[in-house]
This record gives C-alpha cells, structure tokens and sequence, in this order.
C-alpha cells in the first residue's frame, strides 16, 4: 500500500502492524506509581521555563494519537461501515465496483486508511450507517441467509420494514427455532461469534430417547467430535416424558449443528431444538416469528457478557 504524507510532509509507515500497534510516549512528567513524594509534587506543580506541564504532555499525546493512520482491509473496511459482510463486500471488489481513492481495485485485502482514503461502491462514498440491533424468534423451518434458489424461505423474509442492512449472528439451521440476532455492528458479531470470548449460548433440547445421567454427565464433560473435542458444557435435564428426555444445555461455541452432533455422540437424536438465549439477552414473551429492537440496556449487557481465553473480562 502507498504510504501516506502527514500535515507536516513526514511519511507515515506503509506496514499495518507498526501504524496500528506504534503508541504515544507517555509524559516524562507522569510520575510512576508509588514513587511521589513532595518533594517530586512540588518539582511538577512549577515545570522550568520551556518545558511541557504534564496537562500539556497528555495533550500533546492525544494529537499524536489523532494523526495515527486506522488500517482496514478493504473488505473489512465496507464490513465495518455497516453495508455488507465481509463475504458480500469481498464479491463486490472481485467484481470491481469498489474504488479507493479514483482507483479500481479487485484486491480485498488492499490496506487502507479509513481517515484518508475514499472508498467508492458503484460511485457513491462508503460511509458508516447508523447501527441497527434485532432480535428474532426464528422459525423452524426457515434458512438462515439472504436468499434460496430453491425459494425457500428465510430469515429475511419476517423482516418487512426493515430498511437498513443487517446480517445474523452466527446461524441456526434450518430445523432449529429461537434467538437470532440481526445487526450492522460486526464488532458486537465478532464478540458474540468469537468462541475466545466464551459467550454462553442456552438451547432446549428434545432428545429421542430418555436419555441416562451418564449421557447427559458426557455432553456435560465434552465429547469428541470430528473437528475436535467440545468445551465442557452446562446440562440441566428438565424432565423425562413418555420416552423422550428434555434437557437445557449451554454452550461457549458455536460450531456447525453442534449440539445436534453431542447428542449423536452420547448415543442419541435431537428431535427439536430451540436456542432461548445468548449471553444474557433471552427471548422473553416475543412471538416466535416476530422480531423486535434491542434496547440499550440489552446492548450494554451483550457487549460485556463472557470473558476472554485466560479470563480475562471480554468487554
């Protein structure tokens, strides 16, 4: 990628990782933790003549920061303006209808600076929409994605009068009902869907058989399936009916038909499986093929629900 000249004419480093990771020098009037005496406080509160105030150094800093180049690939560059997925966004650029600065590129990971550069979709500026969050109570029966051309249908097909663009978090197939959520934040969707961030997703479950306190204690421990071994999971057994068993489990990833696939490899089937929860957003009284906004509360929860890999908090 070119480099780009600052206000001053310096050239700004053409390598993603250095302009993004670079950052400010702190003060070297910020004193260090634990070592300020008065001494040291009196030293501070009257700098000599010429030099920076520690009020004027943080500034200084925000300035610098301010300069600092925002690199995207041009695929996620589009993602993140909240128009497209990256998938749909990478078959726009293969197409050539995307311009960066006047110039035609088919690259999708060409870097740019999103304070910089302009970024043209079928001549018209790339600009970041307002951000849309819905949940919806899925039917079974419907296709998580956009269009079929078998005309089944889909989820995009209960969502008369939304206007904006939005995407799902993550999928339920097409035999499984309950939450979904559809938005343009692929930041909230990279939170939700990373499994680094052990959000927890809660699911009901009718098995085929009354199923033993061992088979449910195997989901519970993790199974080995063919792309790897499960996450111990949360199971609660709910109760036994006729010869079936109805069982809650919670899991922290978010592989393919996955919890259809634990209960085959603890010696059974699913017969209805309904996801009631992510994170703590719950489906609550909606009505199953109704959609709804999620307010701001439900939002703040989202953003701050699991933890990252070692423990750390996730918001």
């Amino acid at each position: 990628m070119k480099s780009h000249s600052s206000k001053d004419g310096s050239k700004a480093s053409a390598s993603p990782g250095k302009a993004r990771w670079r950052r400010a020098r702190p003060s070297k009037f910020q004193s260090a933790p634990g070592a300020a005496n008065s001494n040291s406080a009196a030293v501070q509160s009257a700098p000599k003549d010429g030099a920076a105030t520690p009020a004027e150094g943080r500034a200084a800093g925000r300035r610098s920061a301010a300069k600092k180049p925002i690199l995207k690939t041009l695929d996620r560059a589009i993602s993140k303006a909240g128009i497209a997925s990256r998938t749909e966004a990478q078959r726009w650029i293969a197409q050539g209808r995307v311009k960066v600065n006047g110039k035609t590129t088919k690259d999708a990971e060409h870097w740019v600076d999103l304070k910089r550069d302009r970024i043209l979709l079928d001549g018209r500026p790339v600009e970041a929409q307002e951000k849309v969050y819905l949940l919806l109570y899925k039917p079974k029966g419907y296709l998580t994605t956009r269009t079929d051309p078998d005309g089944r249908p889909t989820i995009y097909d209960l969502l008369n009068g939304v206007k904006q663009w939005v995407f799902p978090v993550g999928r339920l197939d097409q035999d499984t009902s309950g939450l979904l959520i559809l938005t343009n934040d692929s930041g909230l969707a990279e939170h939700l869907t990373n499994p680094d961030y052990h959000v927890p997703k809660t699911y009901l479950v009718k098995a085929a058989h009354v199923l033993t306190d061992e088979q449910l204690e195997s989901m519970r421990q993790g199974v080995e399936l063919k792309d790897g071994p499960t996450r111990p999971a949360e199971v609660r057994r709910l109760r036994d009916s006729g010869q079936r068993t109805f069982f809650e489990i919670t899991i922290t990833e978010g592989r393919n038909r996955q919890v259809r696939r634990m209960v085959e490899e603890a010696g059974s089937k699913v017969l209805k499986l309904v996801r009631v929860s992510i994170g703590p957003l719950r489906i609550g009284p909606l009505q199953i093929g109704h959609v709804r906004h999620i307010d701001p509360a439900e939002l703040r929860a989202l953003r701050h629900s699991g933890r990252r890999q070692g423990g750390a908090g996730a918001g």
